[in-house]
């Protein structure tokens, strides 16, 4: 398999983990702040979303029951 012209292949673990820290210094990590309203608004649209499936799930299995009289 010929490589193409700017790969390269690294096969020294040191010069694997050297790399990885290279690229973890490039990486732009989120604010405290930003993390905890990303945070909250995930919480939130997960709550929003059990309630909105629990009630979807109550009205069907209302019609269920109603439909073929099963249940109390």
């Amino acid at each position: 398999m010929a490589l193409q012209e700017g790969y390269f292949v690294s096969v020294s673990p040191a010069k694997f983990v050297e790399d990885v820290r290279a690229e973890a210094r490039k990486v732009t990590w989120p604010t405290r702040r930003a993390t905890l309203m990303t945070t909250g608004a995930v919480l939130a649209m997960a709550g929003l979303a059990s309630v909105f499936f629990f009630l979807v799930d109550e009205v069907i299995g209302l019609a269920v029951r109603k439909l073929f009289g099963l249940g109390g």
